[in-house]
C-alpha cells in the first residue's frame, strides 16, 4: 500500500523537474534575447554573445565586469537576489574616479557617502567601522582615491560571495546550455 503513494508523488516530482528545466531553458534564452537586444546598437559578430565570451566569465570575476554581457548579466543576477549594492557601489566608484572637476568630484564624493557609505544609507555597503569613518573623513577633501579602500572590500566580497553563487546560478548556467546547444546547430 505505501509503493501507490509514493509513485504518484515520484511521478509528479519528474514532472515538476521536467517543467522546471524546459522553464529554465526559456528563461535562458529570453535572458539571451534581452542581452543582445540591449547592446544591438552594433550587428558585427564581435558585439554578439558567444559562448567563448560566456565560459571566460568563469575565469575571474575581473574577466566577468570587463565584459558588458558578463555585467549586465552579473547585475541582473545580483537584482534579482537583492543584493546589488556591492556591484552599484564598484560601479559608482569607476565613475567617480573618471572625474577632473574638483567641484564635480566633491558633489559626487558626497552623494557616493550618503547612498552607500553612511549608515542606514539606502544601498549600505557591508564594511567595517573603521573603513567608513575614514571615508567620512576623506569626503571633506575628496580625492580620486576617496572610495579606494571600500571598493577593495567590496570588490573581494564580490569575488568571494557574489560571483561564485552566480556561476552556480541557473541563470549562467542556463546561458551556457542556450549558447552551447546554438553553437552545435551552426
Amino acid at each position: 500500500m505505501p509503493s501507490l503513494i509514493l509513485e504518484p508523488l515520484n511521478t509528479q516530482h519528474f514532472i515538476m523537474d521536467r517543467d522546471d528545466r524546459k522553464r529554465n531553458k526559456n528563461i535562458g534564452k529570453n535572458f539571451m534575447c534581452r542581452l543582445q537586444c540591449m547592446f544591438s546598437h552594433s550587428s558585427s559578430s564581435e558585439s554578439r554573445l558567444s559562448l567563448e565570451d560566456t565560459q571566460q566569465w568563469s575565469q575571474s570575476l575581473e574577466r566577468l565586469l570587463e565584459s558588458k554581457y558578463g555585467l549586465a548579466t552579473f547585475r541582473n543576477f545580483l537584482k534579482s537576489e537583492y543584493s546589488d549594492e556591492n556591484i552599484e557601489f564598484w560601479l559608482t566608484c569607476e565613475d567617480y574616479k573618471k572625474i577632473r572637476s574638483s567641484f564635480r568630484m566633491s558633489s559626487r564624493a558626497k552623494k557616493i557617502y550618503e547612498q552607500f557609505i553612511k549608515a542606514e544609507s539606502p544601498k549600505e555597503i557591508n564594511i567595517d567601522y573603521h573603513t567608513r569613518e575614514q571615508i567620512k573623513r576623506n569626503v571633506k577633501t575628496p580625492t580620486v582615491h576617496c572610495f579606494d579602500d571600500a571598493q577593495k572590500i567590496v570588490y573581494g566580497l564580490m569575488e568571494r560571495d557574489s560571483y561564485p553563487r552566480f556561476l552556480r546560478s541557473d541563470v549562467y548556467r542556463t546561458l551556457l546550455e542556450n549558447l552551447a546547444a546554438d553553437a552545435t546547430k551552426g
